[in-house]
């Protein structure tokens, strides 16, 4: 009876991962304006491709067009935002980002409250809302390990992902009920204010009490470093290659989704959108898991996540029935949160500080910029093969690289140690061993003075 007390008294003394990562002011200033402002966001993103079909009688190919326009700068711009992140401070370079940003959300309310907004307005404002984004994801995810310690890192990276996934889920919702009783303009406005929340948690953030924010360089910052510092660093080479396939052909799933719903269970918009929020629901709880974990992250635990979602992916194709293929879904997005938030995490703890930004810039690359090459893939799979074919190509991809990756990796860099041994002991000082005199100031001759 003794020991179960004791077991029960150490569990109330640890205090949860959670707890401790939000008792950070910064962070917790930070996390709630994130939050506020990406509720806004998710609801904006619902709201404009409801005000296109608006102005193009229902056009699917205009909206198309404004989501490219919008994601396009993250492949463009994307390793420039690390460029800045690295050389000028990240805060100040996220208060001009979000109020960019928010400038941008503000002029599309007014134009459509006004009734001034036409299609061309529309793309031109998503495509310079994508370019404050692409300047502001490298620094804005960087900036969390400079909020909180290292050994936080992972919580922290995790209470963040929880925090999108909630606004996912929250701002479709609340952009429909808005949109019902006011119409878009109003999303937009709301989206615009929502950025306040961002700005001030920003300007009562305290410098002093940033963590290891490394030195700050006005010249010099050369994305070439950070190419080099990848490839040369195995614990950060392994988890951005991997990231690169899982992003690029296993996190389609608003593709494959809505496959499987309207081509293999001949449903609706209204199942598209259960399966939509099944796998919200598992990414939510898989983020909520891994900020409560407490531990830091490892390249063992990444590679198991993967080839189990990997593995959850492609028997999601085998599912004979949508709600069996529902209730899947929740356990893949649980596995695909857990693979992301702990690529991202070690990424984070392995970078240089003074190439924090470029790095993440590199990740977000990989991860993002992918998807404009695996769509389209994942289309025409599903054309010539079939949407569960599809799926499970999708997840044998995923696991096989997991399971293939690591290997690859250990043996470069055996390789490059192999090669770089013998230049090290070239360029290594002589010292005094036994051994034949070199010069007249040898051992020998100092014997016989």
């Amino acid at each position: 009876m003794s020991i179960c007390r004791r077991v029960r008294a150490r569990r109330n003394e640890a205090p949860s991962p959670v707890l401790t990562t939000l008792t950070v002011r910064n962070f917790r200033r930070y996390l709630i304006g994130q939050l506020t402002s990406n509720i806004g966001t998710w609801m904006q993103r619902a709201a404009q491709d409801l005000l296109v079909l608006h102005l193009t009688d229902n056009s699917g190919s205009a909206v198309g067009i404004v989501t490219a326009l919008q994601f396009l700068p993250q492949t463009l711009f994307g390793l420039t935002g690390g460029v800045l992140a690295d050389r000028f401070p990240k805060r100040r370079l996220l208060l001009i980002t979000q109020t960019a940003m928010a400038a941008q959300s503000l002029l599309l309310g007014v134009l459509t409250v006004t009734g001034a907004v036409n299609l061309p307005s529309v793309y031109a404002l998503a495509f310079a809302l994508g370019t404050a984004t692409a300047m502001d994801t490298p620094a804005r995810n960087a900036f969390i390990s400079e909020l909180v310690a290292r050994e936080r890192v992972p919580a922290a990276v995790s209470l963040n992902s929880a925090q999108f996934n909630i606004a996912r889920t929250l701002g479709p919702a609340m952009a429909g009920l808005t949109v019902a009783v006011a119409g878009t303009g109003p999303v937009f406005l709301v989206n615009a204010a929502s950025y306040l929340a961002v700005l001030y948690g920003l300007m009562t953030i305290r410098p002093a009490e940033l963590s290891n924010p490394g030195p700050r360089r006005h010249g010099g910052t050369r994305l070439r470093d950070a190419f080099h510092h990848i490839t040369s660093t195995p614990d950060l080479l392994l988890p951005i290659t991997l990231i690169g396939f899982v992003g690029t052909f296993g996190l389609n799933f608003q593709v494959t989704t809505s496959l499987m719903a309207i081509t293999v269970f001949h449903s609706g918009a209204a199942a598209f959108g259960y399966l939509s929020a099944a796998y919200a629901t598992g990414s939510l709880l898989g983020a909520l898991r891994g900020a409560g974990r407490g531990q830091l992250p490892t390249a063992q635990r990444l590679i198991t996540a993967t080839v189990v979602f990997g593995t959850l992916e492609a028997v999601l194709g085998l599912m004979p029935g949508y709600g069996t293929f529902l209730a899947l879904l929740i356990p893949t997005g649980f596995a695909s949160v857990t693979v992301t938030t702990t690529a991202n995490s070690l990424t984070q703890l392995h970078a240089d500080p003074r190439l924090r930004g470029r790095v993440m810039s590199v990740y977000f690359l990989v991860l993002l910029g992918g998807t404009p090459i695996g769509a389209p893939l994942v289309g025409l799979a599903s054309d010539t093969l079939g949407a569960r074919s599809t799926l499970i190509l999708a997840g044998i991809v995923s696991a096989a690289s997991a399971l293939a990756l690591p290997a690859l990796v250990r043996a470069r860099t055996r390789r490059l140690d192999r090669i770089n041994q013998p230049i090290a002991q070239a360029d290594a000082p002589l010292t005094d061993t036994p051994g034949p005199a070199l010069s007249g100031k040898g051992p020998t001759n100092q014997s016989t003075t």
